[in-house]
């Protein structure tokens, strides 16, 4: 028979109180585990009200702040960007009107503005994603690797898409960053090339050739290179590096320059020479271009960061050592400093330093601004007229030239104190590693075959529908041919009666209108 269990008060008691307790904690662990999803999703709320606080952005809908926005490189990237864009508009706008012919300055000014708008429009279409678009299009597989040749040529408009994180590339590369601000940055890149471009072609070229000529470009010659270089396509694969353009851009449009030069043929042979005709819109539109700079090579790195403010101070050191090693040539060979050469000096130290700027040290961006001070003053002077092509402002040797001597030497002056803030490893021959420099000098070749050819067989191409030059009859008359408008009143008076349908004669009536008043 089994035993009888007897308890007493006290034994009861104490089941009781057992039992109390080991209920409670049953029930309190079930409350707890049901409470934790809630309970951790109370702190991540808790935190992103923290941290939006912080960030002065809770007054904004959480999806317009999403986790992955660096609100402060996203304000310096759009900075930095309209400050390329300034660059163009009005910067080389003006820089190009003042260094050209007075009844030309229309006519410049007007080519720079319109290729602005027009690789916008072309860069929204297919440029944008042709030139940075993940996965990659086209690629080729060598030894089961593949290399990026380019992007989905597909348009970049879709909201969706825009309000995304950056991701780019063939990697692909993420960036902390809305797409849409990164369409943009890239954008401005995209639209100085041809601007610049236009300074080996200004005083001749045919402006419906140029409308065509542009954004056929923008397409066909800097996207493929920007893949290359700055998307991290084939050329970067194999260890090629261009900071923020001086091959994509400056060497894109200086071997454009001299090829579009090559095809439109030369200017009029009384007009073969450089006539700077107003030197404050020179030194003006230079200013723009030189401080406009530091969002070109300052807003590389996509954000606000070390490499950046090193970018940006690079950047003006060699700016500086480059106008007065120009100034220093002027003295020695033509015995006088110029504004034209100083500013000439400025652009190209702006160029050189472009490739190198965030991965060199201070020391060595003053020596790249000697070299850029000095070799595409010998290229400009020396070389260029031995190849007896009308290269009008000298692009190719202010922005091809320079361009290469700043890309070569990023391969010797690769400085890894430095690089490590953007491309850990990354390290010049000065620093043991040669190959660098035999993979710039690469790539630099190969940009320079690319768009060469390219260019050239482009405008052969149109010259087939269209005249690339404008007439002589034009020529000789100048902005008010091209465009109906002149710069300045008073070239009214010199044009022909035939070039202004009787304008030219109103002009006088109311000058004499006016003198007889005034008497």
């Amino acid at each position: 028979m089994p035993k009888k269990i007897s308890l007493n008060g006290k034994s009861l008691i104490k089941l009781t109180i057992t039992l109390s307790i080991v209920i409670f904690v049953i029930a309190f662990s079930h409350l707890t585990a049901a409470q934790t999803t809630n309970i951790t999703s109370d702190i991540q709320s808790l935190n992103q009200s923290i941290l939006a606080l912080e960030n002065h952005t809770a007054d904004y809908p959480s999806a317009a702040v999403p986790s992955w926005l660096d609100t402060g490189s996203n304000a310096w990237m759009l900075t930095a960007a309209t400050f390329v864009g300034l660059q163009s508009v009005p910067g080389v706008a003006l820089y190009y009107a003042g260094l050209s012919k007075k009844k030309y300055a229309v006519n410049s000014a007007l080519m720079v503005f319109y290729a602005f708008a027009a690789v916008l429009i072309v860069w929204m279409i297919a440029g944008y994603n042709a030139g940075f678009g993940y996965p990659a299009f086209i690629h080729i597989n060598i030894n089961n690797t593949s290399y990026g040749i380019l992007g989905y040529p597909l348009p970049a408009w879709l909201g969706s898409y825009e309000a995304h994180q950056t991701i780019y590339g063939p990697g692909p590369s993420a960036v902390d960053i809305p797409t849409s601000t990164y369409i943009f940055f890239q954008f401005v890149f995209a639209a100085i090339t041809p601007v610049l471009l236009a300074g080996g072609v200004l005083e001749r070229m045919n402006f419906k050739a140029w409308m065509i000529f542009v954004p056929l470009w923008s397409l066909l010659v800097y996207s493929p290179v920007a893949y290359w270089l700055f998307a991290g396509g084939w050329l970067n694969q194999l260890g090629a590096v261009d900071f923020s353009g001086g091959y994509v851009i400056h060497v894109d449009a200086g071997v454009g320059a001299l090829a579009a030069a090559l095809a439109v043929g030369p200017r009029l042979a009384s007009e073969r020479k450089l006539e700077a005709h107003s030197l404050p819109l020179v030194l003006a539109g230079a200013g723009l271009i030189w401080l406009g700079w530091d969002g070109f090579n300052g807003g590389d790195p996509g954000g606000a960061t070390i490499d950046a403010a090193i970018a940006v101070l690079n950047t003006n050191i060699a700016t500086a050592a480059s106008a007065i090693a120009w100034m220093l040539m002027d003295m020695a060979f033509f015995k006088k400093p110029t504004l034209v050469g100083a500013t000439s000096g400025a652009i190209t130290g702006l160029v050189a330093i472009t490739p190198a700027a965030g991965y060199v040290n201070g020391w060595e961006a003053i020596l790249i601004g000697i070299a850029s001070g000095t070799i595409p003053w010998l290229s400009l002077y020396k070389f260029e007229p031995k190849l007896k092509v009308d290269d009008t402002l000298g692009v190719f040797s202010t922005h091809g030239i320079a361009g290469i001597v700043g890309g070569l030497l990023t391969g010797v002056f690769a400085d890894p104190n430095v690089t490590q803030y953007i491309d850990s490893g990354l390290r010049g021959a000065l620093y043991g590693n040669w190959y660098q420099l035999e993979i710039q000098a690469l790539a630099a070749a190969v940009v320079f075959v690319y768009d060469f050819a390219i260019t050239l067989g482009l405008l052969k191409l149109i010259g087939l529908f269209i005249p690339l030059q404008a007439k002589p009859t034009e020529l000789a008359v100048g902005d008010y041919a091209f465009h109906g408008e002149v710069a300045y009143s008073e070239l009214l008076a010199t044009l022909p009666e035939s070039a202004t349908g009787g304008e030219k004669a109103e002009v006088k009536e109311e000058e004499k209108e006016g003198g007889e008043k005034k008497k």
